[in-house]
């Protein structure tokens, strides 16, 4: 398991819903260290460059480029638990400003 922090912008194999193949999709790590540890899983919020098309619970990534980022992104509100072997690399790091953001926005979405 690539060792990751909350904060950090990783590569994840996601497989297709139809079992097909896989492809490598950006991923934020919400959850702790504290969780990885215990449980060998990670939580993350998906990650897209389609800005254009910005949907209640997601967050527009002010410091893209210092996330690792290639293209101005969003963090979606798409949340998932995914184990930590599905890590590829990791790319960057959120800014703290844009972890505030998206920690609020997480709140309002799941009523925290």
């Amino acid at each position: 398991m690539i060792l990751c922090r909350r904060g950090d912008v990783v590569l994840v194999s996601f497989v297709f819903t139809d079992e097909s193949g896989r492809k490598l999709r950006p991923a934020v790590v919400i959850s702790t260290p504290a969780f990885h540890r215990a449980r060998r899983e990670v939580i993350v919020a998906a990650i897209t460059s389609n800005v254009r098309r910005r949907l209640f619970g997601d967050h527009l990534i002010a410091h893209w480029k210092a996330a690792g980022l290639l293209f101005p992104s969003i963090a979606t509100g798409i949340v998932r638990t995914i184990a930590g072997t599905m890590i590829d690399r990791r790319l960057g790091s959120m800014a703290k400003r844009d972890m505030d953001e998206l920690d609020g926005t997480l709140r309002r979405s799941l009523g925290l």
